[in-house]
């Protein structure tokens, strides 16, 4: 299990770099610009290239090999890294980003969910289901490092090296993981594709992937479980960037320390799914846990806009405040890495159910045409096209507040903004007391 570990470990953590950099870096940068909330949440719409994975997750499947499309798609991150090192971060007296830069974000955003796809098709792949605990464990954990590196690291260092050295150090990053997933002795034992006389997917057979038992449950959490989580993460930090708090503090705090945080809490996730820990029990003490936390964050907002409220150094609140943005983020990854683990459960139940529904037609006498055959009548392509499809509506569900979650703060203010953010959170805790006896 080591030699499948490791190269995925690597090759997650590289794929965590862009959302590290718009999650991390740029919104504190362009806050300590002056820009409004509702302007830095809009940033967050760089992320859509990663809604439309499910139009190309069926080319990767059906076009040469998983590993292939990963060097590929790999080599062509450190290519718009290198592009963007010759690019300003922003022109002089401009509010917001170049649109060079928009649009190299945004093609480095659909080179890393083409990774995406690529990397979780090889997951789902490499994994037996005994491994699935600790090999999602190494997703979040590894993912989420990446991404402290890209953020909280790299807005450590900004006033040290200069914004070309930095995505030249990015672009090398990228170059030596593309050799990685070439070389890696694990990833070559796969066996090879072979080539499929079936037509190609369409968009049109997500019918049956819906009829796999626990998917519409599954894609129902995936959509809410973390919206109070997402819209609280991308507040907090810059509310408390406007009360004084400096950008190279929130850059340890949030980047570094609270990621730190975040792996902590998935390996924690990991570790109580390998002690055989029943999903759905673990799922709802945690989501338990976490309410618990963000109200604790929400009341923490309220006295901070209260008069002779300070976040000077060596104060309370400002601990407090610190405290809660660690604690959120190890509550976070704890949960994370625990849904994460259903939804390939979720995933590896496709093959055998559409089987039994292909055969149920069979039997009644109806044409036989089903997604196992539109597809290429493979596990791996039905299981990585199921996953690809959890995963997009999971990507949806946080970017739906991480973007309007600015708008909500300038339009009702902070305080009912939290508390409405609070209530969401308790939404997942009721959602769970309908799910199916299959994801057990």
């Amino acid at each position: 299990m080591r030699g499948k570990l490791l190269p995925l470990a690597s090759l997650y953590l590289v794929q965590g770099l862009p959302y590290g950099l718009q999650s991390g870096l740029l919104p504190v940068l362009l806050r300590a610009r002056g820009l409004s909330l509702t302007r830095v949440g809009l940033t967050k719409a760089l992320y859509a290239p990663w809604l439309f994975k499910l139009v190309w997750a069926p080319l990767v499947d059906a076009r040469g090999s998983a590993r292939a499309w990963l060097m590929c798609s790999t080599a062509a991150l450190g290519l718009v890294c290198g592009l963007l090192a010759g690019l300003p971060p922003a022109e002089a007296g401009q509010a917001g980003l170049p649109g060079t830069v928009v649009g190299l974000l945004l093609l480095l955003n659909l080179g890393a969910a083409v990774q995406d796809v690529a990397l979780d098709t090889l997951a789902v792949q490499l994994l037996e289901p005994a491994e699935l605990g600790p090999g999602n464990t190494v997703q979040v954990v590894a993912y989420k490092l990446g991404s402290a590196l890209a953020g909280g690291g790299l807005l450590a260092l900004l006033p040290i090296l200069s914004w070309p050295l930095l995505f030249l150090l990015l672009a090398a990053t990228y170059w030596l993981a593309a050799a990685l997933a070439w070389a890696a002795p694990a990833l070559r034992r796969l066996p090879q594709p072979q080539p499929s006389g079936h037509s190609p997917y369409t968009l049109h057979h997500l019918q049956d992937l819906l009829t796999v038992p626990g998917t519409l449950w599954t894609a129902g959490f995936v959509l809410t479980y973390k919206l109070g989580e997402q819209g609280a993460n991308s507040l907090f930090p810059l509310l408390l960037l406007d009360h004084g708090t400096s950008a190279l503090d929130l850059g340890l705090w949030n980047g570094v320390g609270a990621m730190a945080c975040s792996i902590a809490g998935s390996f924690l996730g990991g570790a109580l799914l390998t002690r055989q820990w029943q999903l759905l029990p673990l799922l709802k003490s945690v989501l338990q846990f976490r309410f618990g936390g963000l109200a604790c964050q929400t009341a923490l907002l309220f006295y901070l806009n209260t008069p002779g409220a300070s976040l000077g150094p060596g104060t309370i609140l400002r601990g407090a405040a610190l405290l809660s943005l660690c604690l959120q983020h190890f509550l976070g990854g704890l949960v994370t890495t625990v849904t994460f683990t259903g939804m390939m459960r979720c995933s590896q139940l496709a093959p055998s159910a559409l089987q039994v529904r292909r055969h149920d037609r069979d039997t009644k006498g109806l044409q036989a045409w089903s997604v196992m055959q539109a597809l290429t009548l493979t596990p791996s392509t039905v299981q990585a096209t199921h996953y690809s499809l959890l995963a997009t509506l999971e990507l949806l569900g946080k970017l739906l507040l991480g973007v309007l979650a600015g708008a909500l703060a300038d339009s009702l203010g902070p305080r009912l903004c939290f508390s409405f953010l609070l209530t969401l959170s308790a939404l997942p805790l009721l959602y769970l007391d309908l799910a199916p006896s299959t994801l057990l």
